[in-house]
């Protein structure tokens, strides 16, 4: 398996700086058994809407849509088609067996009936069917490609050749939810020659950009960003900003996709690079469920401290206060002296005691009432003598 740094589109190139699974797989592997393999699949493919026959997720989500394919429908003839219909009994190309332009191209014959004899139907790909019909051996060709697509093209300069104009246009867009309208204007082709030389109604399927659900959703923002700086500017049929779009979807729109579209990058990837966003968003990932263990150590400890330091004075009260009714009690000569170096012993211990600045001043209340007590041993020693 090789790593890759870009993903292509029919319209443009993605440079990402992230690193996707590519292996090589035969052009007809359909597109579902590439992405859902267990080995050697992919992470994220280009799905033309409307050949997601099966509707069955997988564990597959959509990231958004991102550009409009048209079908064009060419045919031969000095008459002018304008509905699928009138190519019933005619020989037509429909696209190569598991191409995106077979499903479509059957569904819509089917809606009108096309099912079999007289009509021929031919699996050539675009560009075989291009020549065919140039050739004459075809009366009609159903493609779906970009508009500046080599056989669109050819197709399109070609003298006898015509585009179908769909009258029915609005009527297949509600009937299959995945296609949409679209107008090619007069002479957008060529201005010169007038092609096409009448405002042509197409339909269109979109191109969507379908994700394992596993995806991380740090790509899903990245892929998005780049799929606005490619498709963001609009071609023939998309509006400026149009793409990439939560519509026209096939699959469910990813949550991290969703959120996308509806705030843009996150915070930190506006303005960070986007290893160093990545890497602050999983530090907060981690910092948030041990920051919520820690919590009630946090409320803990400042109690504990307080507790632990107020300690160290504290404890020595109890042996001032046993020096004080001592000396009430008995107040012998023999006995005031004995309390006297108890009380200096004690306050040579209390000398000794180190505590933080904003606890001082309990500290030195405690060195003032043993002060307190020893004037009071004073006293009664003069008195006794005297």
């Amino acid at each position: 398996m090789a790593p890759i740094t870009r993903s292509l589109s029919s319209t443009g190139t993605y440079w990402l700086v992230i690193t996707l699974r590519l292996r090589y797989v035969p052009r007809l592997v359909p597109w579902k058994i590439r992405l859902t393999a267990k080995e050697g699949g992919v992470d994220l493919a280009f799905v033309q809407g409307g050949t997601n026959t099966s509707k069955d997720a997988q564990n597959l989500t959509s990231l958004g849509s991102v550009y409009y394919e048209p079908l064009w429908v060419f045919y031969r003839g000095g008459h002018h088609l304008n509905r699928i219909g009138d190519l019933a009994g005619k020989r037509i190309a429909v696209g190569e067996g598991g191409s995106g332009t077979r499903v479509v191209a059957l569904q819509l014959l089917r809606d009108n009936g096309i099912q079999g004899p007289p009509t021929v139907l031919s699996s050539l790909g675009a560009l075989d069917a291009a020549n065919a019909l140039l050739g004459g051996s075809l009366d009609a060709a159903l493609v779906i490609a970009s508009p500046r697509s080599a056989v669109v093209q050819k197709l399109l300069m070609a003298d006898g050749i015509k585009l179908m104009s769909f009258e029915r246009a609005e009527a297949y867009t509600r009937i299959h939810r995945y296609l949409s309208l679209v107008t090619l204007p007069e002479g957008v082709i060529d201005l010169q020659r007038i092609i096409p030389p009448t405002h042509t109604t197409l339909i269109a399927a979109t191109a969507n950009l379908v994700a394992r659900s596993d995806l991380h959703p740090a790509l899903v923002d990245l892929l998005l960003k780049a799929a606005q700086e490619v498709h963001g500017a609009g071609d023939l049929f998309e509006r400026q900003d149009e793409f990439p779009s939560p519509k026209y979807l096939e699959f469910p729109l990813s949550d991290d996709a969703e959120r996308f579209y509806k705030r843009g990058p996150s915070f930190l990837r506006r303005y960070l690079p986007f290893w160093a966003a990545t890497f602050v968003e999983r530090m907060v990932v981690l910092l948030i469920p041990i920051v919520a263990l820690l919590w009630p150590l946090f409320r803990i400890i400042p109690p504990m401290y307080r507790w632990r330091v107020r300690s160290r004075i504290y404890r020595w009260y109890e042996d001032v206060k046993a020096v004080d009714l001592k000396a009430d009690r008995d107040r012998s000569p023999e006995r005031l002296a004995t309390h006297m170096a108890e009380l200096d012993r004690i306050e040579d211990q209390v000398n000794r005691i180190s505590t933080p600045l904003p606890y001082a001043d309990q500290l030195y209340d405690l060195r003032m009432h043993i002060n307190l007590v020893r004037g009071k041993l004073e006293r009664a020693m003069q008195n006794v003598t005297s």
